[in-house]
């Protein structure tokens, strides 16, 4: 009886100091690969944290998403990226960071999708409405744009592009007073503003 006790105890401390060598070898990786990012050897970077890759880790996939970024693999990065959003479907920061490599690729249909997804779990996000917002305004869709400039500028009600763009877009679907009075709120915080001087101008 003394005998098993004693290998099980030795299997236990035998596990115990294979763990914390895996946990050594992944720290020493990421830590090499800070240093050839901060040199930008990113192809280095990438290689070193491959030599510890798990595709069931949200960790390595999110620096490998954003390592190929900076090494304009743009299409790698997005492939890490979308395995780190499958492993955190709850987090905000993958889908955050995605989008600039997408905005590389000019993929703006997936980058709408991100910020809906965003807006999922943060619906009161700011930055994710006043940019989906944009999209909306640059395709003309107007009345999209409007529901979600109406977010951001309600939670930053004297935030100059919250202000400005709801302008323009209360100008386009016709709502004249509306544009008038966020044209004027504009030239509060940026007197001659040329932007609100010129939106004012085309209201008669």
């Amino acid at each position: 009886m003394g005998s098993l006790k004693k290998t099980i105890a030795a299997l236990i401390i035998f596990a115990s100091l294979n763990v914390h060598g895996q946990d050594k070898t992944l720290m020493n990786a990421f830590s090499q690969s800070y240093s050839y990012e901060a040199a930008q050897k990113y192809d280095a970077a990438i290689t070193e944290l491959n030599t510890v890759y798990s595709p069931a880790s949200y960790e390595i996939n999110i620096r490998l998403g954003w390592l190929n970024y900076l090494a304009g693999k743009h299409k790698e990065s997005v492939g890490f990226y979308q395995k780190a959003i499958a492993l955190m479907p709850a987090a905000e920061e993958p889908l955050w960071a995605i989008i600039n490599t997408l905005t590389k690729l000019e993929s703006w249909n997936d980058i709408e999708k991100n910020y809906l997804a965003i807006l999922k779990l943060d619906p009161k996000n700011a930055s994710a409405n006043y940019n989906l917002g944009s999209i909306y305004y640059y395709r003309k869709d107007y009345v999209n744009a409007k529901k979600y400039f109406d977010v951001s500028l309600n939670l930053y009600p004297f935030g100059y592009n919250n202000m400005l763009m709801s302008a323009w877009t209360n100008y386009f679907l016709g709502n004249k007073n509306e544009a008038i009075t966020l044209f004027n709120k504009t030239l509060l915080y940026s007197p001659n503003d040329k932007s609100a001087l010129e939106g004012l101008s085309l209201i008669k």
